[in-house]
């Protein structure tokens, strides 16, 4: 079925805005070229920012750990957690560009796998650090990391399993079509999702662990989440959150 989200501006051309425009710059500036390999759409317009806002932070917390003494039920915790957050704004890249049947299926299938992968890194990573309050007899709930951390991984979980079964398993919902008019649901709730995680990891700064023997700066933090947030939500396609673009409505209209 042909549609506004599938039809790509060649170079050179200045298309008039249509409901698959992103939340920022034209439409083509977030959209997959049908020919081009699904690996451009991590970098894709400003995709680039996040991937440099993505890394950045892995290198501050990685490099934190790693040049200072390891403690071996508490070191993995960030490292885990860190690599979690990576693997999460990849699947969010990869999916966000696309636009037809063909790229869709592509990319939603690389979501899931990368959300498979982040899901056993951020369990693994609680785990660690549940063990180490359990064996050192340390509060559970000491600071707002720890309530941040708690609420993220449970939405992420509710957000897992809301996908998987909208994708997976339609039926549960009345059949192929109620269930994807649901996907503007998982959408929002990812994107509120990502920004926990963020808010999580700065959080993190703040703990007792963190202060006393990685020493992270938390303008360092708060300046890679910055290029992650600018570099994601731009490429937000209005169309695909069920909503249309102001400039759309007056295009459309004139």
């Amino acid at each position: 079925m042909a549609s506004a989200e599938s039809t790509l501006p060649t170079h050179g051309d200045a298309p008039a805005p249509t409901e698959s425009e992103p939340l920022l710059g034209r439409p083509g500036d977030a959209t997959q070229r049908p020919d081009a390999p699904m690996i451009y759409n991590l970098f894709l317009g400003t995709g680039k920012l996040a991937q440099a806002g993505a890394l950045l932070l892995l290198a501050i917390i990685w490099a934190s750990v790693f040049t200072n003494p390891t403690l071996p039920l508490v070191s993995p915790h960030p490292l885990l957690q860190s690599l979690g957050v990576y693997t999460v704004i990849q699947a969010i890249l990869i999916l966000q560009p696309t636009n037809t049947p063909h790229t869709k299926l592509l990319g939603q299938r690389a979501h899931f796998r990368m959300h498979i992968l982040s899901l056993s890194l951020f369990v693994a990573g609680t785990t660690i650090i549940e063990v180490n309050k359990a064996t050192n007899h340390l509060a559970h709930f000491h600071s707002p990391h720890a309530f941040l951390g708690v609420i993220t991984l449970s939405l992420l979980l509710l957000q897992y399993l809301f996908g998987l079964t909208i994708w997976a398993v339609p039926a549960l919902y009345g059949g192929e079509d109620p269930a994807k008019r649901l996907w503007k649901y998982h959408r929002w709730v990812g994107y509120a999702a990502l920004l926990l995680l963020l808010a999580t990891v700065a959080a993190a700064v703040e703990t007792d662990y963190t202060k006393s023997v990685l020493r992270i700066r938390l303008w360092a933090v708060l300046v890679a989440e910055a290029l992650i947030v600018a570099g994601v939500f731009p490429r937000v396609h209005l169309r695909k959150l069920g909503l249309r673009s102001p400039r759309a409505s007056s295009s459309s209209s004139s």
